[in-house]
């Protein structure tokens, strides 16, 4: 692998300011799992196709195996590691993914969580459309959809206050 020329890359992960020099060719998931240690973002394709490494930069979902670790520079970014309930439980987002079956394997799974979470902040109430378009981006090979767009419209309503859907 070329190397490339160091960086500076001032972020906050999760909450926590990180500030340090890094490769300018390094991906941000490369970035994440092998200097952060957070290995909740799956490693998939490397090509942006099957949204096993979503994570939420300023709001926004983005495949960070082809988003560069020095694009988030100066940005908030939030991994599946990052999601907490009140009181340290499990967000509610994750508790509805549980509670309705929507895991199998588990590999997808922060992918879809994350694309869900980016979708949950920028329109609090989706439509059935509007969840199976946000989740486009990621392939699930074991559960079926149907579980994970229950799950997305459960935590939908959770978060609303409504007890789900």
């Amino acid at each position: 692998m070329k190397k490339t020329a160091a960086s500076m890359l001032k972020c906050a992960v999760n909450g926590v300011k990180v500030s340090r020099a890094i490769d300018s060719g390094l991906t941000l998931s490369d970035f994440l799992r092998g200097e952060l240690h957070l290995t909740g973002t799956k490693t998939g394709c490397n090509q942006g196709e099957c949204g096993a490494c979503v994570v939420v930069v300023d709001g926004k979902a983005v495949n960070s195996c082809l988003y560069m670790a020095v694009q988030a520079n100066g940005k908030k970014v939030i991994t599946i590691e990052g999601l907490k309930g009140k009181n340290g439980g499990p967000h509610p987002l994750v508790q509805a993914f549980a509670d309705e079956g929507a895991v199998q394997c588990g590999f997808c799974t922060p992918g879809m969580i994350m694309s869900a979470y980016a979708l949950l902040l920028a329109t609090p109430a989706p439509s059935r459309a509007e969840i199976k378009e946000a989740l486009s981006g990621n392939i699930c090979r074991c559960t079926g959809y149907e579980m994970i767009f229950s799950a997305v419209e459960k935590a939908a309503g959770l978060l609303r206050g409504r007890g789900g859907k």
